[in-house]
């Protein structure tokens, strides 16, 4: 087991920890050592054993309102997950009923017999106007 020496309110520990984890340790005691620093610059100096106990208490209190973050934003999270799935559950819409005009064969036939009237006049009215 590896022995690591960290530093907590300017002073040393040792520490041992598993194989792998050191990084992890002194990750952890650099967290702690600021919430010290905290403490050392406000109240100055003070026994180790409060220290500790004070710059624990700052960290708990931290991580307890992250940890209350994450349940609200884990809740959001469930409620959009369920609202997805039962979109995605819901049946299709069923198609709109769109209606188109139909033109009666007899306005067809009408309208045909209307332009080759209207051409006609324009042709005699294209002969009296060339002769």
């Amino acid at each position: 087991m590896p022995e690591v020496t960290i530093h907590i309110g300017g002073r040393g520990f040792e520490v041992s920890c598993q194989e792998g984890e050191e990084s992890y340790l002194h990750a952890a005691a650099k967290m702690l050592d600021d919430e010290a620093q905290v403490l050392s610059d406000q109240i100055g100096r003070m026994p180790e054993a409060r220290m500790l106990l004070m710059a624990g208490l700052m960290l708990a209190d931290k991580t307890a309102a992250v940890e209350d973050k994450i349940r609200v934003v884990e809740a959001k999270l469930a409620e959009r997950e369920a609202e997805i799935a039962s979109l995605r559950n819901a049946p299709a819409p069923e198609p709109e009923r769109v209606e188109i005009a139909v033109i009666p064969p007899s306005v067809t036939d009408t309208l045909a017999e209307l332009a080759a009237r209207a051409e006609a006049l324009a042709d005699q009215v294209e002969e009296k106007a060339a002769g």
